[in-house]
């Protein structure tokens, strides 16, 4: 199955990662990418830089090396209540926005803490991604995700790097939650999560899980552009709509 977007991709300027964003994106190419999304890590991730930075991405080019560049920001999940960490106006114009639980920002607690912090997380409707919501370090009722991302339409994430040591005993939890996936219609979406241009649309085990369990295309947003752009804009209407009500 062909892959036409990296939803998960990281620049120096996540501050852990290295290579800019140009760097990313001739990889980009090189991988056979139509579309790559800039997520790096938001401000309250150690090293990330201040929210100004994500409104500023309207100076990057909208075509680089040939692949359409989505400007978007890997926001950290700050608690049970499913609050994002930035300002409310910095997600207004993103094209891209996934949501994760991390170590430096979410202190690991319970099950039942995580997988409230992740189903409210969708129902508030500002991201369009739960980013490796298979990560072990943040065991979760993975049915009550799957079935709460499904009933929202909001995606949730392979993450190659999950398969490759970052978060070492992915798999199993990967594959419940693909098999899950599969029976409640719940999105997919697909990200390297890579810190240095060689991993950019690196989906070799995603590939393989997806083949594995037989997950529909119609199932997995990033398997043609058309799919992939309706999702795109019907989520920034959607986010922009839910974020203009909370700010008036």
């Amino acid at each position: 199955m062909q892959i036409i977007a990296d939803t998960h991709t990281h620049t120096i300027s996540s501050g852990h990662a290295y290579s800019t964003v140009t760097e990313n994106a001739k990889a980009a190419k090189e991988a056979g990418l139509t579309y790559m999304c800039v997520t790096d890590h938001a401000s309250t991730m150690p090293g990330s830089p201040h929210h100004w930075h994500f409104v500023n991405q309207r100076v990057i080019p909208d075509v680089l090396e040939g692949v359409r560049i989505c400007r978007g920001v890997e926001a950290n999940i700050m608690d049970e209540a499913g609050n994002l960490d930035m300002p409310l106006y910095v997600y207004l114009h993103l094209d891209w926005v996934n949501a994760s639980l991390h170590e430096p920002v979410f202190r690991p607690d319970s099950e039942s803490v995580h997988t409230t912090a992740i189903v409210n997380t969708i129902r508030n409707g500002i991201a369009d991604a739960i980013g490796h919501p298979g990560n072990p370090s943040f065991p979760i009722d993975i049915e009550v995700v799957v079935k709460a991302a499904a009933k929202q339409g909001i995606a949730l994430e392979l993450n190659n790097s999950s398969f490759n040591g970052s978060r070492a005993g992915s798999e199993s939890i990967c594959g419940e939650i693909a098999l899950l996936a599969k029976q409640y219609g719940a999105l997919i979406t697909t990200g390297s999560d890579a810190h240095f241009a060689n991993d950019i649309g690196r989906f070799d085990s995603v590939r393989a899980l997806i083949k594995k369990v037989g997950l529909s295309p119609d199932q997995i947003i990033t398997s043609n552009e058309g799919l992939f752009l309706e999702y795109v804009q019907k989520r920034q209407n959607q986010r922009q709509e839910i974020i203009k009500s909370l700010m008036d």
